[in-house]
């Protein structure tokens, strides 16, 4: 039928369209009753009530309850690929300690020429080379014990730095782009060569007897400036509000403005922000740590690959897999997530890895463990995007098979655990659910989602996964919270 048929001459609609579209009206009335019928004969009689109280549509729910090593218990719309948020951090980890072990360590390098000299003033001969290991949890004390270790070794003047990230490809990011917040932490861009997330540490210290705060910067790196001050407010502690911390780049130059009042008797705080691209945080950090080291550096940094010949002057492993996607997990850090998927991704695939390689590698794992990936984008890997998606169904039979590998205790062990830690450490605390879940929480903008294990009281596990996509998402924390005292009781 064209056009003209269907609306007649002149544009007029044809009666038989008009019964067409009412009936199709009609129809889609009552697939939505039938939708909404499914959902309630697939929820036990136990969580309807909770389901309704959230006052969200049928269609926005993805959810799958199994018993651990056992048959489905419900299960809704849990083929349809939702926005996980931060339980796309369940998949990332789990692919990593599935591929690499719990015992993996990533390993940053310092360098030189093949048998380059250190003369009798200290110089070293030729650069010292960096060899960047996509460390997640590298820190400044990390930093100073391998720079440390080359004044023991007699160097004490370096004409070069060459800093090799090839580890990974150009994964930097513009750190404002998700939610125009570029200076907070969780923002962060992965590097191969990260220190401290690439945050510094502003310190607001009381001074009692001046009543005025005195900031600090932590680490003191010259690229680094205050602007501003807090002002001092008298009377009993309360919560802090009309104050505010934030950071600008300019020219390689991080200005912290700060501005508003804070109560004195609360005592000394501190807050967190990124100190510019993760390059000018680690050079900034070098240069500081070497001259209070004793130290100095000659031309500066430039990035390069290492040559074939060198030899390592000292090296710094980082701590195990197995208490890295605890940090990731527990305490939802998002740069640690986005390390560790390009980590994957460049064991598996190669060097220079990029967010793009690290989803076809995770794709490649899970797909041998007969994890059905169909419609998932992993994006970074940390949840924290607008594109990234999985399922329901995918991510049960991910957690089954986690739960059926000899690798399980150190995979629970990485979530948080109900009313006791992590971002589950305020939530299910009465005593029928306080420690008898390891489950990963998830939060966004129009998406909620919880995912993981639950401890019943016949002393089986069950899995749980729960996605909302949708603006009143938050409404659905109430009916999550009942299906694990459900499960809790079983």
């Amino acid at each position: 039928m064209n056009r003209r048929q269907c609306f007649g001459a002149g544009g007029r609609p044809a009666h038989r369209v008009v019964k067409w579209l009412a009936q199709l009206g009609l129809g889609l009335g009552l697939l939505a009753g039938v939708a909404g019928a499914a959902l309630a004969q697939a929820l036990p009689p136990e969580l309807q009530k909770a389901w309704k109280a959230t006052k969200l549509p049928d269609s926005s729910l993805s959810l799958e309850i199994r018993e651990a090593g056992g048959p489905v218990i419900s299960r809704i719309n849990a083929e349809v690929p939702r926005n996980p948020a931060s339980v796309m951090k369940t998949v990332t980890t789990w692919s990593a300690l599935s591929t690499l072990g719990p015992d993996y360590v990533w390993r940053t390098q310092l360098l030189s020429n093949a048998g380059a000299r250190v003369d009798e003033q200290g110089t070293l001969q030729g650069p010292l080379y960096v060899k960047a290991g996509g460390d997640p949890w590298f820190t400044v004390a990390d930093l100073w014990g391998m720079l440390n270790e080359l004044r023991l070794r007699g160097i004490k003047n370096l004409t070069d730095v060459v800093v090799d990230r090839s580890l990974f490809g150009n994964v930097s990011i513009d750190p404002g782009e998700f939610d125009d917040a570029p200076d907070r932490p969780y923002n962060a861009s992965a590097d191969a060569m990260m220190v401290d997330f690439g945050a510094a540490r502003i310190i607001f210290q009381p001074d009692e007897k001046h009543r005025q705060w005195v900031t600090i910067v932590d680490p003191p790196t010259r690229n680094v400036r205050v602007d501003g001050q807090l002002q001092w407010e008298e009377g009993r502690c309360k919560p802090a509000t009309g104050f505010s911390v934030d950071a600008r780049v300019q020219d390689h130059v991080t200005t912290i403005r700060v501005a508003g009042k804070a109560t004195g008797s609360c005592g000394e705080f501190s807050v967190y922000r990124l100190a510019g691209s993760q390059a000018d945080h680690f050079e900034a950090l070098f240069r500081m740590l070497w001259q209070n080291l004793g130290g100095t550096l000659g031309r500066g940094f430039q990035e390069g690959k290492i040559p074939a010949r060198t030899e390592v002057l000292t090296w710094h492993d980082s701590p195990a897999l197995s208490d890295v996607i605890r940090q990731i997990n527990k305490h939802s850090n998002n740069v640690m997530a986005r390390m560790t998927l390009l980590t994957v991704a460049a064991e598996v695939i190669g060097s220079g890895a990029t967010p793009e390689t690290g989803d076809r590698a995770v794709t490649q794992i899970l797909q041998r463990q007969k994890v059905d990936t169909t419609g998932w984008v992993l994006d970074n890997g940390s949840g924290l995007s607008r594109q990234g998606r999985i399922t329901a169904q995918g991510l049960a039979q991910m957690l089954d098979y986690a739960w059926r590998s000899p690798l399980m205790p150190e995979f629970v062990s990485s979530l948080s655990i109900s009313g006791m830690d992590g971002t589950m450490r305020k939530r299910l605390r009465s005593a029928d659910t306080k420690g008898q879940a390891h489950l990963k929480t998830g939060t966004l903008k129009n998406s909620r989602a919880l995912a993981g294990y639950v401890r019943g009281a016949s002393g089986k596990r069950y899995i749980l996964v729960s996605l909302v996509n949708h603006p009143g998402a938050a409404a659905v924390r109430a009916f999550d919270d009942e299906i694990v005292r459900w499960l809790a009781a079983r």
